[in-house]
């Protein structure tokens, strides 16, 4: 097995994340890895498809407010500085693709519901992140 030096952890802040988490640091002990802590938030026009005629720019800020909070209290608990947290916004899989890239990260980690057929070809995330991710990439099964 290859020796990580930088991993990239990307979770998504739902009740899943911890388990993502644990098994992310697990794999960090054992290489004696840093860790880069990563979300994305998709920008709000995304889910309305830019049909609503309002300055959606107040509720997107609010969201990546709550993000970095919620990123940031797992960083505490997960002894990440907050030099290694970056909340961003955009789609998860490009901004993973350009922060492993960026950071020159070795191993990005992400979580998987094990989604098959036609679910997995409509839109995994942790799909979307191996198939153009330059490293390793390793998705832990979420239950």
């Amino acid at each position: 097995m290859p020796s990580y030096q930088k991993i990239l952890v990307a979770i998504d802040l739902t009740e899943e994340a911890p388990q993502v988490l644990s098994k992310a640091a697990e794999v960090i002990k054992a290489h004696g890895a840093q860790m880069l802590l990563v979300h994305v938030v998709e920008p709000v026009g995304y889910a309305y498809g830019g049909d609503i005629p309002m300055d959606l720019t107040e509720l997107q800020d609010q969201l990546d407010k709550a993000a970095r909070e919620q990123l940031a209290a797992y960083g505490e608990q997960y002894d990440v500085t907050d030099d290694h947290q970056v909340v961003t916004v955009g789609r998860p899989e490009s901004e993973i693709h350009r922060l492993a890239k960026d950071h020159n990260v070795d191993l990005v980690i992400v979580g998987s519901h094990g989604r098959k057929g036609f679910q997995l070809l409509l839109g995994s995330t942790a799909n979307g992140v191996l198939h153009g991710t330059e490293c390793d990439v390793l998705a832990i099964r979420i239950h």
